[in-house]
């Protein structure tokens, strides 16, 4: 076919070719640590680089290659990595980019552990962080300089759901210096709501245990890019600093879930933008964040960046942080767990949860308030949900 298929269409097929396998349908699960060569030019030859093949499966594994060439494709990048995890992916290939006396430029906020990651651990290896407004853009240009390696940030933020113009960042850095690298979480969207590669992003990160896995099932991340740089985060992150080796069977059922996406994805979206309405009207809410309501001031960004607005929802309550906690102990359908993109709703509470590893003043300064409430919209009925939050509400 000289078509280029769907993104539908290539989340079911791309990268695998059942006649190369039995005519297996689904992609086998090679449970393999170690691979055997046909001579030892042929081991040599893999092992320096010169001829293509496994050799160990803490750098590669069959499953794993098909599950890359997927996300590759999907994310529109050249390459990608699957690790055991999203904390893996990001500091796989922030260890490989950085050395003792550069600068990450990171957003004010970020997911608790990559917070902590970049302010409690990269600084202690002589690494500067600077957290700056990623939504101004000229703030963005202050902080570049010299030693400027990284700038790093989410779109959607989570938790306060600020969008971030992906497109203009990417470009204001590069003309500034086109070899620092522009690396965005991905999560909140998926490639199928939003792919950073198109608007000049240089890495895409996931958490792969959220929408991409779709099931509440799995740990595993991602980082996807061009071929040369992944594959300096393959040897060097993955192997050598972090060990963070995805297991075959996850790869397979990151597989399985990537079937759904776009149906999942689409649905998490509709039923959020109608929960989300129905919040913004309560009398019990002070505050809906959420870029797919017209009075968001992200709206705008989010409709020319964003397929659809997502599945993610923060809010604030009258009455602050105890009515959030009553709110949530109130839920009887909707989940109270952290992690986000399974097919149940689930609820939490960050500065207690997620972004507990903030001490209070940092939560205060990055905008995380003691109240704000945080909701992954499910794949059930709409109106299922939209009533237990009803019940719930009423009883704050």
């Amino acid at each position: 076919m000289n078509k280029k298929l769907s993104f539908t269409t290539r989340s079911i097929h791309s990268g695998y070719d059942a006649s190369q396998h039995e005519g297996s349908l689904n992609p086998p699960v090679y449970m393999t640590s170690t691979y055997c060569f046909d001579d030892v030019e042929q081991g040599a030859a893999r092992f320096a680089g010169e001829a293509q093949g496994h050799v160990y499966s803490r750098i590669s594994n069959p499953t794993q290659a098909v599950l890359e060439t997927r996300l590759a494709d999907l994310e529109d990048a050249e390459a990608c990595l699957a690790t055991a995890s999203g904390m893996g992916a990001i500091t796989a290939a922030i260890w490989t980019l950085v050395r003792p006396g550069d600068t990450v430029i990171a957003d004010k906020t970020l997911y608790g552990c990559t917070f902590s990651f970049f302010q409690h651990g990269l600084t202690r290896f002589g690494v500067n962080v600077e957290f700056v407004d990623c939504t101004d853009i000229e703030a963005v240009s202050r902080a570049l300089s010299a030693k400027t390696r990284v700038v790093y940030f989410e779109s959607p933020v989570n938790p306060t759901m600020r969008v971030i113009d992906i497109a203009a960042i990417s470009q204001r850095v590069h003309d500034y210096n086109p070899g620092i690298k522009v690396m965005v979480d991905n999560t909140y969207c998926t490639p199928a709501l939003q792919r950073p590669i198109n608007l000049g992003a240089d890495l895409v990160v996931h958490s792969a245990t959220k929408y991409l896995g779709g099931h509440g099932d799995l740990i595993a991340g991602a980082v996807a890019g061009k071929q040369d740089l992944i594959g300096e985060i393959r040897l060097f992150g993955l192997k050598d600093m972090t060990g963070a080796v995805i297991a075959p069977l996850t790869a397979f059922l990151i597989l399985r879930g990537l079937k759904s996406l776009s149906l999942r994805m689409e649905r998490h979206s509709t039923s959020a933008l109608a929960l989300a309405k129905h919040l913004q009207g309560h009398k019990a809410v002070r505050a809906v964040y959420y870029p797919g309501l017209e009075d968001s001031p992200y709206f705008p960004l989010a409709s020319r960046q964003m397929k659809a607005p997502g599945g993610m929802i923060a809010m604030e309550l009258e009455g602050g942080f105890d009515a959030g906690v009553a709110f949530m102990n109130g839920l009887q359908l909707i989940k109270r767990a952290v992690s986000l993109g399974d097919a149940e709703t689930l609820c939490q509470h960050p500065a207690s949860m997620t972004h507990s590893t903030y001490a209070p003043e940092e939560r205060a300064e990055h905008d995380i308030s003691e109240g704000l409430v945080r909701l992954s919209v499910g794949l059930e009925d709409v109106e299922d949900v939209l009533a237990d939050v009803e019940q719930a509400l009423a009883g704050v």
